[in-house]
């Protein structure tokens, strides 16, 4: 049984071209089920510089956006709709801080980020910009909604 103050929620993290090529997508799916969240809907994409822009505008007029750009269009992506109770904080706590030499071991970024830019993931920051984001990448049919055994109810 899940939590009162807890609230059921999706968010978006995808493990950018640096994450995808070194081989980490077994990894940063294994933390993120060994964390009880349930991964709903899943896919690798390519970015196209366009497509890259319009996701990262919020920082087109930062110093890092150009290479920011460079970077996450320069190989596929996975990207992933993540859902569980407070979804959005639970995730930005696995992956760390963005900087990964801020980044706390056992974090993803932590244990695997070279850079600022080659951070091995993005996750949403707020359930508001998750919606988004998860919009951006997903159409709702795409999405799915389903319970692990071990939290179903079941009928004796």
């Amino acid at each position: 049984m899940t939590h009162p103050n807890l609230r059921m929620e999706k968010t978006l993290l995808f493990l950018k071209p640096d994450g995808v090529m070194r081989g980490l997508i077994g990894e940063i799916i294994s933390r993120i089920e060994k964390k009880c969240l349930i991964i709903s809907a899943i896919k690798l994409v390519w970015l196209t510089r366009e497509k890259a822009k319009e996701f990262y505008l919020v920082h087109k007029d930062k110093t890092f956006f150009e290479a920011l750009i460079e970077h996450v269009t320069s190989g596929p992506i996975l990207a992933m709709v993540v859902q569980g109770p407070n979804a959005v904080n639970v995730v930005r706590r696995l992956v760390g801080e963005t900087n990964p030499f801020e980044a706390l071991p056992g974090t993803i970024r932590g244990d695997f980020g070279l850079d600022l830019t080659k951070n091995v993931v993005h996750a949403s920051d707020s359930t508001e910009n998750a919606e988004k984001e998860i919009a951006f990448f997903f159409q709702p049919q795409e999405i799915l909604e389903y319970q692990k055994p071990t939290e179903a109810k079941f009928a004796f």
